[in-house]
């Protein structure tokens, strides 16, 4: 990518005579087609008596990692931090006060619901070190079995047999970096690992067994997901044969298999390296898209009665979700609130066991999340968990809207802003941008309490999704390949002159903060582009490629060999994408925070970019958390790590920020 862009601003009076040279790729041009927004099109809305949210009533709104439906489909078990931990509870599905089913110190997720409805299997680390247990609970209450015992094995991801006796799983050894398929019987807790993948950048995961139980079901794709075929293991011999192969350009997974064994819910890659949702019929081998359109989608689950299909289409970071009649061809959009309505793992939305209702999470850049039911009958959907305190009232936070800008190289990107209330057009608010984890993400329109923190407070924020982000195609995520900080970063810095454009926001007070991946673009935005922020906030964020493949897992070595290239032979690249080539060139104070467990992003990176900051005279601080991981889970620390990030920004950024004035 040798594509050269020079950014020279001359919008408002801060920027005169500001220059800076990016990389960044040629212009990207195929679907989806959005129309660019005029930055004076931004407004800020007028609400009496607004003001800044409590940090700590935005971690009492609890969350939630995951839920599945009971078998009895009155209730479904849900992790939430309802105690600041996160654990398994049953809710009522017509609303009630949730029941506690277990207790723990360290987050329990990945729940799996038993068909004879007697289990709630679900997985936990240790510590957040991601080396996952799986374990069992009555699902009427009881005491909590260790399944499995392995402190060198993860295993995750658990689905039950139809006749319950079973359990699929994720199997991987702590020391490998290829995920493996494994069954346990239930009654023995007899693990049998049936799958043994030779190549380190494969990963097999179990999707469902048959109804008659001779088989699983199982995706292997490749670490960062362009390659993969849909496969059938059988339990007892482990012999795996490819139900189908990869899509036209790369890409096939399954999400669900049909109760009588006929269908395959799929999401396949088209020929023009976009996701598309398919039902596979294994009868006539016949592969159908559901409803085929420009934007990204994703299959879901069947119906009980195998007579519909969930689908997701992600339009522009945000859900439209549709029911498919495989049969008829038909499908319909299902009446749900706009914003984000399923989850990250697939799971979700879902039919009841007695195809009543649907249950699905929903929220928005303004709502926090929680679990609604949508009544097939009725049509209606409504709320049943209530997360949030009263402190947070949706009608009360600033809303999200989503732009259309274009990048240095004409490139269109999307990103959601959140304007703050009460807001006038004179060029003094100050600006937060919040770029994304990945890079192989994509920013949805979810609660994002450090936006609604920020926004609150008097800070215009912006979260991008630029050139790397899913969610636009492939050739749009494939484009920041061996230019990590490149052209990705000279979209979100484009962001940042789309703001200042608006007339609202100072160019002097602008800052970056993100998390994982998005810790590592601030640390690259405050060294490649110092004249553009002010104050940056780093969390698990990557400073050196290399120390990152030295001491990172054997799973992220595959995926970052796969951005980068081999650090022996691509040393340059990774030179070059390395915030710790630039920092000498960094001019704004930089907070950056770790969890002491984690793998994926060792604290060494925090530590490495804080001794090498302050041993140049730099403004620099760190902290790192004991028992988390990549992320922070423990609500404490949660608390403590968003209120030292809006300090940080308070600090440098100003303390008269332009709100209600």
């Amino acid at each position: 990518m040798n594509f050269k862009s020079r950014l020279v601003w001359f919008g408002c009076a801060p920027l005169l005579g500001l220059a800076f040279s990016l990389q960044a790729a040629p212009v990207l041009k195929g679907p989806p087609s959005r129309a660019l927004t005029d930055p004076k099109s931004l407004s800020s809305p007028v609400l009496e008596g607004a003001g800044p949210v409590p940090i700590a009533d935005l971690f009492y709104v609890r969350s939630s990692l995951d839920a599945a439906w009971s078998q009895d489909s009155k209730t479904f078990i849900v992790s939430t931090n309802l105690t600041g931990r996160f654990n398994l509870w049953s809710v009522a599905a017509g609303g009630a006060f949730p029941t506690q089913l277990t207790q723990s110190d360290d987050r329990q997720m990945g729940i799996a619901t038993s068909p004879d409805g007697k289990w709630v299997v679900f997985e936990s680390d240790r510590g957040g070190a991601e080396i996952f247990d799986l374990y069992a609970v009555p699902a009427s209450g009881g005491a909590v079995v260790n399944l499995t015992h392995s402190d060198d094995v993860s295993e995750t991801g658990a689905v039950f047999s139809h006749d319950s006796r079973m359990i699929a799983f994720g199997h991987r050894m702590k020391t490998g970096a290829s995920n493996n398929v494994a069954v346990m019987d239930l009654a023995t807790h007899t693990v049998r690992v049936l799958t043994h993948e030779t190549l380190p950048t494969m990963q097999w995961n179990a999707v469902a067994f048959t109804p008659d139980g001779r088989f699983v079901i199982a995706n292997r794709t490749n670490v960062e997901r362009t390659h993969g075929a849909v496969w059938r293991v059988e339990v007892a011999t482990g012999a795996a044969t490819p139900v189908l192969a990869t899509g036209e350009a790369g890409l096939n997974t399954a999400s669900d298999i049909s109760p009588d064994g006929r269908w395959l819910a799929l999401t396949t890659e088209t020929a023009a390296g976009s996701l598309q949702a398919a039902v596979y019929d294994t009868t006539t081998q016949k592969l159908t898209l559901i409803k085929p359109d420009e934007w990204e989608q994703k299959a879901g689950r069947f119906s009980p009665d195998g007579h519909s299909l969930l689908m997701i289409s992600n339009v522009d970071g945000r859900d439209v979700i549709y029911s498919y009649d495989p049969a008829s061809g038909r499908s319909a959009v299902l009446p749900l609130p706009a914003g984000v309505n399923s989850d990250y793992y697939g799971k979700l939305p879902a039919f009841s066991p007695d195809g009543n209702r649907i249950l699905f999470p929903h929220q928005s850049g303004n709502m926090p999340l929680d679990y609604w039911v949508l009544d097939r009958t009725s049509g209606k959907a409504a709320p049943v968990t209530r997360f949030a305190l009263a402190s947070v009232d949706p009608e009360k936070l600033p809303k999200t809207q989503i732009v259309h800008y274009r990048s240095a190289d004409g490139t269109v990107i999307s990103a959601f802003v959140w304007m703050p209330f009460n807001l006038s057009r004179n060029g003094h608010a100050p600006a937060v941008a919040l770029p994304h984890g990945g890079p192989t993400g994509q920013t949805m329109d979810d609660f994002d309490r450090d936006a609604v923190a920020l926004a609150s407070r008097g800070y215009v924020v912006i979260a991008a999704n630029p050139r790397g982000s899913t969610g636009y195609g492939r050739a749009f995520q494939e484009a920041n390949r061996r230019d990590l900080g490149g052209g990705d970063l000279t979209d979100y810095v484009a962001g940042v002159k789309f703001l200042v454009d608006s007339g609202y926001v100072d160019a002097r007070r602008v800052g970056i903060t993100g998390v994982s991946y998005g810790g590592y673009m601030t640390m690259m935005a405050i060294a490649k582009t110092p004249e553009v922020w002010a104050a940056g906030v780093e969390i698990c964020g990557i400073t050196n490629w290399f120390s990152m493949y030295e001491r990172g897992s054997p799973v992220l070595r595959q995926y970052q060999m796969g951005l980068l290239g081999d650090p022996v032979k691509d040393k340059a690249v990774y030179e070059a994408s390395s915030p710790l080539t630039y920092l000498g060139q960094v001019k704004a104070p930089l907070l950056a925070l770790a969890g002491a467990n984690d793998i994926r992003v060792p604290p060494y990176e925090a530590e490495q970019v804080a001794a090498v900051l302050s041993k140049a005279g730099k403004t620099v601080d760190s902290k790192v958390y004991p028992g988390e991981g990549h992320g922070f889970f423990k609500r404490e620390n949660q608390i403590d790590a968003l209120e030292r990030t809006v300090a940080w920004f308070d600090r440098y950024m100003g303390s008269d920020r332009g709100a209600n004035k």
